[in-house]
């Protein structure tokens, strides 16, 4: 299991070392002067040859990615042109909010989607099952920018129940968490359903019933644990999914996260904010995988074990 797991921080780490030349180049390779952004369109030649020679723009390209990379390995993301705040340090303010709102939208569309996917499983072929792939179609075909707008102005705006914009504490996150669970919940109460489907009829369920248990003792303690092993790999593949819908649904709330800084930094050319940005995020996802591999095993003794295991 060690090997196994130095693998995977081997090609974790490939993963964000490619990230990271793959943005610098991208970014770098723009038409455009970053020094006449930083400047403004009326700096002088001479502010402008300063800005040049203090950011190191005229180097050559392979020789600024050196000295990047070397400054990343260092945990130094550089700082930012527009600001000049630590690109870190403006991670560090705006994470608590992009991780509050990111682990809300997860227990509303988890709590909402488990109950959906047994359910539907338990009826399947019914009007009810009908009607929430009907559902779980469309939530899946809605845009995040015009969910949270619809959402803002009418639940917000027009009913009154929730703030319209900003953060001031947890219930003006209760509507952007929202918003993030419709377009997530449909999606895993079919995943849910599938999963549920595949496993109602198994051996282990059949031998459970026989034993007398009631059919939501063996639904939920036997066939929904297994049913969610295959859920939890997807949810953690899905954080860059989450970080995008993030991205839109924290600037139409004007919630101050990543998502936020990240549309900004692009707005202004901010080149080290945006470069930080993107490799914060590939982190995440690179964790998010991890951390999933991790429970993986945990919720699968086959794995632990290297053979066969009878299901729980």
């Amino acid at each position: 299991m060690l090997t196994r797991f130095a693998n995977r921080l081997f090609w974790s780490a490939v993963t964000l070392l490619g990230t990271a030349v793959l943005t610098f180049l991208l970014i770098n390779l723009v038409p455009g002067d970053v020094a006449r952004v930083i400047a403004g369109p009326k700096a002088s030649p001479e502010v402008i040859q300063q800005i040049h020679a203090r950011y190191h723009l005229d180097d050559p390209l392979w020789k600024r990615l050196g000295f990047y990379l070397a400054q990343v390995a260092r945990g130094d993301l550089g700082q930012s042109f527009v600001t000049e705040q630590p690109v870190a340090e403006a991670l560090r303010i705006r994470l608590p909010c992009t991780a509050a709102l990111a682990g809300l939208a997860i227990a509303f569309w988890m709590l909402a989607a488990i109950p959906l996917g047994v359910l539907t499983a338990r009826f399947r072929g019914s009007w009810f099952d009908r009607s929430v792939l009907v559902v779980a179609t469309l939530t899946l075909s809605l845009p995040a920018f015009w969910l949270a707008r619809m959402m803002q102005y009418g639940v917000s705006y027009k009913l009154g129940w929730f703030p319209v914009a900003g953060f001031r504490g947890f219930r003006h996150l209760l509507l952007p968490a929202a918003t993030l669970a419709l377009l997530a919940v449909g999606y895993y109460a079919r995943l849910i359903h599938t999963q549920m489907v595949e496993v109602m009829d198994s051996p282990y369920l059949r031998t459970a019933r026989a034993k007398g248990l009631p059919e939501s003792a063996v639904l939920l303690r036997h066939g929904l644990r297994n049913a969610l092993i295959p859920v939890v790999t997807i949810l953690g593949m899905d954080v860059a999914f989450l970080l995008g819908g993030v991205l839109f649904v924290e600037n139409v709330f004007a919630l101050p996260g990543i998502g936020m800084l990240a549309v900004q930094s692009v707005f202004n050319l901010d080149v080290p904010m945006i470069m930080g940005t993107v490799l914060f995020s590939a982190a995440l996802v690179v964790g998010a995988n991890l951390v999933v591999d991790v429970l993986y095993r945990w919720m699968d003794p086959r794995i632990r074990s290297g053979g066969r295991a009878t299901p729980a």
